[in-house]
């Protein structure tokens, strides 16, 4: 197989890291790899933010709701929408730039940072890094956006961990790929059959990690999805002129 291909599909979240810095060039790899994945009309809407400042790290651990890989791993990488520096090359050409307050907008920033941090992690997992993406920062965003300085017109998407592996997880399963990969046309047909075997199969996956209290996929999802966990992030991407109203 590919040994890319490989790579991917190896993929574990690590959460636990050896107290080790990452060289100056193993991370600027991570960096190149990062900023050559496509965006949207090549607008480059998206920015990242290295932290390796411990005490930064710390803080930021906390505003993920507690989560101590993040003051753990040597690196801690935020992935940002930005439209502010587009918002820049508006001003040099004498324009006035709109796109950040539709909705067209919020999905090219958000998808951009997320392909952006798909490079990150590839890279990083090739040089036998462990990651972990922390969806978590976005519970406290106002906060964030005040620690690390943001500007307008943008909004931290994103997190990652990064470091050298204590210990490797496990891999997780993964849902049948016909639930996955649709062919021609979306087929339902089979997804309430392929998710109750998929339940059945992360019960005993869970059980040998000693999660049995998160009962299988189904339960475990829509009991998260009862509700909107990071409720403010609507206001304040309207406090960063991201209004979503066109």
């Amino acid at each position: 197989m590919n040994p890319t291909i490989q790579v991917i599909k190896n993929h574990r979240s690590i959460r636990s890291f050896l107290d080790k810095d990452l060289p100056a060039d193993t991370l600027q790899a991570i960096i190149d790899a990062a900023q050559a994945m496509p965006t949207s009309i090549n607008g480059q809407q998206v920015s990242l933010v290295i932290v390796r400042d411990k005490a930064t790290r710390s803080k930021l651990a906390e505003l993920c709701g507690g989560q101590p890989w993040v003051a753990a791993a040597p690196v801690f990488i935020l992935f940002v929408a930005d439209f502010y520096k587009t918002s820049l090359a508006a001003e040099i050409n004498g324009r006035t730039q709109v796109i950040h307050e539709s909705a067209e907008g919020e999905l090219v920033g958000i998808l951009d940072s997320g392909i952006a941090m798909g490079g990150a992690i590839v890279a990083a997992e090739s040089m036998g890094l462990g990651i972990v993406p922390i969806g978590g920062i976005r519970l406290h965003a106002e906060e964030v956006i005040k620690l690390l300085n943001l500007p307008k017109y943008t909004f931290p998407v994103n997190g990652l961990c990064i470091g050298y592996p204590a210990d490797t997880s496990k891999l997780k399963p993964r849902l049948p790929q016909e639930t996955f990969a649709h062919y021609e046309k979306y087929d339902s047909s089979k997804l309430v059959a392929n998710i109750k075997d998929y339940d059945a199969t992360m019960e005993n996956y869970l059980a040998t990690i000693n999660r049995t209290e998160e009962g299988n996929w189904s339960k475990n999802t829509s009991n998260i999805y009862q509700r909107v966990y990071f409720p403010n992030i609507k206001p304040t991407m309207t406090a960063q002129g991201l209004l979503h109203d066109k």
